[in-house]
């Protein structure tokens, strides 16, 4: 059994940089995950 098998991630931000890495590393340790992020128009 991994980590967080049968856990659920709401991680925001997980487009780029750390929110992305961590939702990655939770996803591979057995999580569900859901992500959202916000683009700037610029």
């Amino acid at each position: 059994m991994k980590l967080l098998e049968g856990k659920i991630a709401l991680i925001t931000g997980a487009s780029k940089g750390i929110g992305r890495k961590i939702a990655e590393k939770f996803a591979e340790h057995g999580a569900d995950v859901a992500f959202t992020y916000l683009s700037s128009v610029e």
